[in-house]
């Protein structure tokens, strides 16, 4: 992006290049714009001598001068047609920026072209590794993190997850964000805590490796030679090379026996299904057995019976509101 100010100029004031990095890219893969204003500036500034991008800079045979020039003091280094290349810090250089900003504004001083050329960008995900960072200090340095326990935190997670859920079903996309977070938080925190295990110690880079490599080896139709057009051979594939990593023995294998009754009932009974066994639902007495029943008639339809319930219960809810309102 190149931008001229709307103060005096002429040909001979020189060319002023800001230059941003990203933290979260390793320091010297830069672009080759970036490289080529480098290379070719009469002066390249640094305000901060601990910029991760010097060393990498030095020895590319590139000079760079430790300072924090004004903008006064960075125009006049540009006059006669210079070009001077600043670094920016991590904070931006507000200071300087601001400076040059008021000298444009003024219209009496004869200004530099002005350029900022980013020299490197943030990949998609890049505010994950911000993360993994805040939580590495937060688990060091906080008394209360720093003695958490995956048994501890258990309870946090399911609380988490039942808060996104009402994310989703109230369409509260501000909340839904929020929650998809502190679920995140919980996956980064575990895996942190992992980290420190004297016995089978695995960090989230193991995590985040482990689901990428089941997600490749479960999709065929995506990174494979196989083919698959529907939702339904999408899910047979899936089904299939599970089937071959698991080796049960049993369908039930693998369905947690802690979550939701009604949740518990229809994810055994789509097991069943899906496997073709004739496995009649056991006759007894009793709420529980009629809450089966009806669990695996829902399932049966392609209804979540908890989501179901959980919309009945809300519309009770309102319901209950509205009388005492």
């Amino acid at each position: 992006m190149n931008a001229t100010t709307a103060g005096a100029t002429a040909p001979d004031q020189g060319r002023i290049v800001l230059l941003t990095t990203s933290h979260r890219v390793a320091p010297g893969l830069l672009s080759w714009p970036a490289w080529q204003a480098l290379r070719t500036a009469d002066r390249v500034l640094c305000a901060d001598a601990t910029h991760p991008q010097l060393p990498y800079l030095r020895e590319a045979g590139i000079r760079v001068d430790e300072a924090a020039p004004t903008a006064e003091e960075l125009v006049a280094a540009c006059v006669g047609g210079r070009t001077a290349v600043v670094v920016a810090t991590g904070e931006g250089d507000p200071a300087l920026t601001d400076g040059l900003a008021r000298l444009a504004g003024t219209g009496r001083v004869a200004m530099p072209d002005l350029e900022l050329l980013p020299a490197s960008y943030d990949l998609p995900g890049a505010r994950l590794l911000d993360l993994v960072q805040v939580m590495d200090r937060i688990r060091l340095e906080c008394p209360w993190s720093s003695q958490r326990t995956h048994k501890g935190l258990a309870k946090y997670a399911i609380e988490e997850a039942y808060e996104l859920v009402e994310a989703i079903e109230d369409g509260d996309r501000d909340e839904l964000r929020e929650e998809l977070g502190d679920v995140l938080l919980q996956v980064v925190f575990h895996a942190r805590i992992a980290e420190d295990d004297p016995d089978a110690p695995f960090s989230v880079d193991d995590v985040a490796g482990s689901i990428v490599d089941k997600l490749i080896h479960r999709h065929p139709h995506v990174f494979g030679d196989e083919s698959a057009d529907t939702p339904e051979e999408v899910r047979e594939h899936w089904l299939r090379t599970k089937a071959v990593e698991k080796q049960r023995t049993s369908v039930t294998e693998g369905v947690p026996l802690g979550q939701p009754g009604l949740a518990l009932a229809a994810k055994l009974h789509s097991r069943v299904r899906t496997a073709g066994l004739d496995v009649p639902l056991p006759s007894g007495e009793g709420v529980g057995y009629q809450l089966l029943a009806l669990a695996a008639h829902a399932e049966s339809e392609g209804t979540d019976p908890e989501a179901a319930l959980r919309a009945a219960a809300r519309a009770y809810r309102d319901a209950i509101r509205a009388v005492e309102g």
